[in-house]
């Protein structure tokens, strides 16, 4: 058995030895003979872009200077960039976990400490090469697919089952969270137009923009905040996540409302958008869910995910070209996706670890990218910065403390409901970057509205915390 087992090996070996050696002769004599073609002379002018990250390399075939080359290529750039992006948000994420804060908002900081505010001014020329001016479309478009695949996961975590019992209560406290700070934002916007309104910009899309940004709650952070204290299903966890469901919903319809008036110029082209929105909306409850439902139930499990992914992509595009944002469209998609056999359990297993760990850090790097805090150098920027943190914590604290204790929560409850609506986080920062990227916010006013979502965020846990102090002291 051994004999015959050595001569197999013998032949194995025989056969791969004399295969190398034939093919290594026929190496060289193809690059003998290939040496001796002519080499045509280099058009400096016809350099296409992939190439263009090395032309301020002197030429050579050293190995430092290709390996030079090969770190400026852009691919190169994007995997770095996306490397530093996450190992920096993981790292603020922990720090802010150890001081009672949600990580999201520590990843939010590691966006703004990557772009200008703090790296590009400290070391300004490792920000130059990480983040030059041509690598950053390549990452907002990763942001972008990063957003429709978190807002997709949003609307599927929407549980409409909580507004059942709670109905009226979550309806009137998500309206008048809504509302006040929405007027608020309007009459704020009303005074700062002239001075901080871009060029070209009409004070309708700009002072609609303000009163949405106010309004906003971030549902995510804010059911986060809920689990990590111990808030689920208890009546002021269940209450406040069913407010800040309703709120979504309706603060979202508001913001394709807004959207579609920003882009259209002029109140036909409005009418036409929103006309077209509704239709949409109706074609995705009325046609698109039923016909999931019955798909899922003949339907393997690999279709109907896949079937789900082309309904996500396709809604996100219908609502792109009509003109109310992809984003709202993936929410759609996410609001009428079935729950039949666990299918959303499967999809946002799915998603969620790309989206969160990798797509969303960079999504908050480019936010970064585009916040200049160093552009509030003056005495006025931060008096203004203070009216529109005072007019955003009155607006969404006030108006939802005050709906709770109207509709018969307790002093405490209400207070609670109010620091919890008044959280803005990743959806506040979702709402900015639409406003900017359509050039209805200068990069001061988006400067401050994000510092104004950092800090009303950051504001959540303490004053939960203060609340539960003053009760224990009797003093609510």
């Amino acid at each position: 058995m051994f004999k015959s087992y050595n001569i197999a090996s013998m032949k194995a070996v025989s056969f791969y030895v004399i295969s190398l050696l034939i093919f290594a002769i026929g190496f060289f004599v193809i690059v003998k003979f290939g040496r001796e073609l002519p080499v045509k002379a280099v058009a400096f002018a016809e350099n296409n872009v992939s190439n263009s990250a090395s032309l301020d390399l002197p030429p050579g075939n050293d190995i430092y200077l290709q390996l030079l080359r090969n770190i400026r290529q852009p691919l190169s750039i994007l995997l770095l960039q996306m490397l530093s992006i996450i190992v920096v948000s993981r790292l603020f994420g922990y720090l802010l976990q150890r001081i009672n804060q949600p990580s999201v908002i520590g990843e939010i900081i590691a966006g703004i400490v990557l772009g200008p505010s703090l790296m590009g001014w400290v070391f300004p020329e490792v920000s130059n090469f990480l983040f030059s001016p041509e690598s950053i479309k390549s990452l907002q478009f990763i942001s972008q697919i990063g957003l429709v695949f978190f807002m997709f996961t949003i609307g599927m975590e929407l549980d409409f089952k909580l507004l059942k019992g709670r109905a009226a209560d979550a309806v009137v406290v998500s309206h008048a969270s809504i509302i006040l700070p929405f007027f608020l934002g309007m009459l704020l916007s009303f005074f700062i137009y002239t001075d901080f309104a871009p060029a070209g910009v009409k004070f309708l899309p700009f002072s609609l923009f303000m009163g949405i940004a106010m309004s906003i709650t971030a549902f995510p952070v804010l059911a986060r905040i809920i689990k990590e204290r111990n808030l689920s299903g208890t009546p002021l966890g269940t209450l406040a996540i069913t407010c800040a469901a309703a709120d979504d919903v309706t603060a979202w319809c508001v913001l394709a409302l807004v959207v579609a008036i920003a882009q259209a110029g002029t109140i036909s082209s409005a009418v036409i958008t929103i006309s077209l929105s509704v239709v949409f909306v109706m074609l995705m409850f009325f046609v698109v869910r039923p016909f999931l439902l019955r798909i899922r139930e003949t339907k393997t499990e690999r279709h109907s995910i896949v079937i789900a992914f082309l309904v996500l992509l396709i809604s996100a595009y219908c609502t792109e070209i009509i003109g109310i944002h992809a984003l709202f469209g993936a929410f759609i998609a996410g609001i009428i996706m079935p729950d039949l056999d666990g299918l959303k359990l499967q999809l946002t297993e799915k998603i969620e670890d790309v989206s969160l760990i990798v797509l969303m850090p960079v999504f908050f790097a480019c936010t970064g990218l585009n916040t200049q805090i160093g552009l509030l150098n003056t005495r006025y920027m931060w008096v203004i910065f203070g009216f529109i943190l005072l007019v955003a914590v009155l607006g969404k604290f006030v108006g939802s403390a005050v709906a709770a204790k109207w509709m018969g929560q307790s002093t405490k409850d209400s207070l609670s409901v109010g620091a919890l609506m008044n959280t803005r986080g990743l959806m506040q920062l979702i709402v900015l970057n639409i406003g900017y990227s359509l050039g209805i916010l200068t990069p001061e006013v988006f400067a401050m509205m994000i510092l104004m979502a950092l800090v009303t965020t950051l504001m959540t846990s303490p004053f939960l915390d203060f609340v539960n102090w003053m009760e224990k002291r009797k003093i609510l």
